[in-house]
């Protein structure tokens, strides 16, 4: 049977299942941010609808009462949920909401954060160091590579104290050698 809630999809998969450009563009962020699949760019898609669709519903909802504070407080939570995740800055509308891409959703997988910030020298093997529980987020392992870090926490990315790769000179930490060798 399994466990309860597992049996609930977190992405639609797409309509038309041979559309070459769409493919082409899977493959190219399935490269660029070290991916292990296509359902984890479905799922970065998804993420992405869910929010436009909120956005939408905000519009509509202001197209008939343009003066309700409950509106207000709705467009607040939704851009300041955004704003915490890091998709969108802080004087945000709804329109840039609805310009969203999915590189800015892969920016924020803790995977892609890893790699931008130095700590590993590609996607692929940023990913393997969060899988084997080299990272972490203050003092906290994480080994979720799709682990959506928050703007609060980005700082906060290390490599874990009880891992071998605390040491300088450990042979596979990504480290920029001066001197030219």
């Amino acid at each position: 049977m399994g466990y309860p809630g597992k049996d609930i999809k977190q992405y639609e998969t797409p309509v038309r299942r041979f559309d070459r450009t769409r493919m082409e563009e899977e493959v190219r962020l399935i490269i660029e941010y070290g991916l292990r699949n296509k359902r984890e760019v479905w799922k970065a898609e998804s993420t992405l609808r869910r929010y436009r669709r909120a956005s939408r519903d905000l519009l509509a909802l202001e197209f008939g009462k343009p003066d309700s504070p409950l509106i207000a407080v709705k467009r607040q939570d939704l851009l300041g949920h955004l704003h915490r995740m890091g998709l969108v800055k802080a004087d945000a509308d709804i329109d840039d909401v609805l310009a969203l891409k999915v590189g800015q959703e892969l920016e924020r997988r803790l995977q892609t954060i890893v790699y931008r910030k130095g700590l590993a020298r590609s996607p692929k093997q940023a990913r393997q160091f969060v899988t084997h529980g080299h990272i972490a987020i203050g003092d906290v392992r994480v080994t979720i590579p799709s682990y959506r870090v928050r703007t609060e926490e980005e700082a906060l990315v290390r490599y874990d104290p009880q891992s071998a790769l605390v040491h300088e000179l450990h042979p596979e930490r990504g480290r920029i050698v001066k001197g030219g060798r």
